[in-house]
């Protein structure tokens, strides 16, 4: 078992929004997080990956094993691409697998400053820092925004070729089809009784 979620609460603004949320990730499994816009899907990954208390509840997971991909891509503009790899190996104490340039479609953008990439090519790197943590659970929210097919499947083949076949798992929240077959877990089913209308952004309540 990576992941165990029980009879979780989670809360936005002092506010219950979600309740009774339950499942487990094994290695190799992934689940994806459904819901409209401002349901708490990233207030959920937020709260699993640590960064808020959550209301009721527990979670269980092997400690240093977690990692979140927000919608931010944690690159540093000034580096270059292999030096953006390198520090984020190093702040984690490992070393870039030789794969990684070619499986995230970054070879030809090794020397290239972070600065002056496009939006997708930024989302590549922030994509490949994934792989270079090596943590087994991967929490993903929206990963393939900016993403044209090829990057998404590039990204899909990452999961399924390296991440799962490792041991890893993951819990993705997309509303776009990134290509892989998993179950789903609809959040409308668990909104709190106390939750506010949904329809809004969440990411920026």
């Amino acid at each position: 078992m990576n992941l165990r979620v029980s009879d979780l609460s989670v809360h936005r603004g002092g506010i219950k929004i979600l309740e009774g949320v339950n499942f487990q990730l094994h290695g190799g499994e992934a689940l994806k997080i459904m819901g409209p816009n401002g349901i708490g899907k990233t207030t959920l990954l937020r709260t699993i990956a640590g960064l808020q208390e959550p209301t009721e509840g527990e979670i269980a997971f092997d400690e240093g094993e977690i990692a979140l991909a927000t919608h931010k891509d944690g690159v540093k503009s000034a580096l270059t691409v292999e030096e953006n790899l390198t520090f984020w190996a190093k702040v984690y104490g490992n070393q870039v697998p030789s794969w990684v340039y070619a499986a995230f479609n970054l070879e030809g953008l090794r020397n290239r400053y972070a600065g002056t990439l496009s939006a997708g090519q930024t989302r590549r790197v922030g994509l490949a820092r994934l792989a270079v943590l090596r943590r087994k659970i991967l929490l993903l929210d929206e990963p393939t925004v900016s993403l044209d097919r090829e990057s998404v499947a590039l990204f899909a083949k990452f999961l399924t070729d390296e991440h799962f076949k490792s041991g890893g798992s993951a819990l993705v929240v997309s509303h776009i089809d990134i290509g892989l077959e998993m179950p789903c877990l609809d959040l409308a089913n668990h909104l709190s009784k106390a939750a506010p209308l949904v329809g809004g952004d969440e990411a920026f309540l």
